[in-house]
């Protein structure tokens, strides 16, 4: 409905095109230097930031509005869901704060049970998440809602959510900041990849252009519902210039969730195949707290195998998600309002 609304009028010359000041992608921080807003925009059509980048202790719980996520390994990761209930993630994309599987990031924190299971992989070009959801109302997105897609990217470059960024010290033992990733959430599944951004081809392995094919597609995985295991991985294809089939994976292992998630949990799970990594004490972006973010070892069940298929809705997100794609492959990218 909305892309024949948006079609409709962009034929008849009835749209305001606004570019944003500055494109969320360019924008570059490290850990330390992270602003309080990302996107200081004004007077745009999609209003301003709805959250802010710099959390920390007294940002963190239920209302938190944070929107600097993490991923760092299969127990310590954030995804992108709504504030508040009652909108579809294709109406709500835009405003999408922090969910965290850990404190300690300022974010909102996943209830026990929310996560039914979980497959981290580290890949040459990326880390992943994929994994399946209890009951989506537990952070805030509506019970059958098949979802859509969040990224860097934007009919209006301001991203989605706007003003959204992603750091990990997956790739290096220290937080950096994740230029290119792709989020989708819907369906009750979920996957987040996160890409390299020493790579070459980190766009590539994040696209952005495919956001009504959902994880299946852009992020093939051997995710299993009711096992969490933690491997390391082949890449996939690109998206888009392969068969989109679950890449070979290895060193798996496997944890129970209440090990992992939640007031009881003791392990900190180790990243596949990065023994030799050193994680430093990382200070939060604030002088007044402090974090660290460490590898332990422990001892659980290794297998080497073939990813298998894995269940995952396609998405599809409606209106500015539609739009943001439609419009990504102009030189003067915009967002796009009906006049009425």
């Amino acid at each position: 409905m909305f892309k024949a609304a948006f079609l409709a009028a962009l034929a008849s010359g009835a749209v305001l095109f606004v570019l944003a000041q500055g494109p969320l992608i360019d924008k570059r921080y490290t850990w330390d230097t992270i602003p309080y807003k990302v996107d200081t925009d004004v007077g745009l059509p999609r209003g301003e930031q709805v959250g802010y980048n710099r959390c920390n202790s007294t940002t963190e719980g239920p209302e938190s509005l944070c929107q600097t996520a993490i991923i760092n390994s299969l127990d310590d990761f954030c995804f992108w869901a709504p504030p508040s209930p009652g909108r579809s993630v294709g109406e709500i994309e835009g405003e999408m704060v922090a969910w965290c599987t850990q404190p300690g990031h300022g974010a909102r924190v996943m209830v026990d049970g929310t996560l039914t299971g979980v497959q981290f992989t580290k890949a040459p070009d990326y880390v992943q998440v994929w994994g399946f959801i209890s009951d989506q109302s537990r952070i805030n997105m509506v019970p059958g809602d098949a979802g859509g897609e969040m990224d860097p990217h934007g009919a209006d470059q301001r991203g989605n959510p706007m003003g959204g960024l992603l750091f990990s010290n997956a790739f290096t033992g220290v937080y950096i900041q994740v230029v290119e990733w792709h989020n989708f959430m819907g369906g009750n599944q979920f996957c987040l990849k996160a890409c390299d951004p020493r790579g070459a081809q980190d766009a590539e392995f994040c696209q952005h252009i495919f956001d009504t094919q959902g994880c299946q597609f852009n992020a093939p995985s051997g995710a299993r519902d009711g096992v969490f295991e933690s491997c390391a991985s082949d890449n996939q294809p690109i998206p888009g210039q392969g068969a989109a089939i679950p890449p070979a994976s290895s060193l798996c292992s496997t944890f129970a969730s209440t090990d992992i998630f939640g007031p009881s949990a003791t392990v900190r799970v180790p990243i596949p195949g990065a023994s030799t990594m050193s994680f430093s004490t990382i200070p939060r972006p604030t002088p007044s707290t402090t974090s660290s973010s460490s590898a332990a070892s422990t001892t659980a069940a290794t297998t080497s195998r073939t990813g298998s298929a894995a269940g995952a809705s396609s998405t599809s997100a409606a209106g500015a998600s539609y739009v943001a794609h439609t419009l990504g492959g102009m030189v003067a990218v915009a967002l796009v309002v009906l006049m009425v």
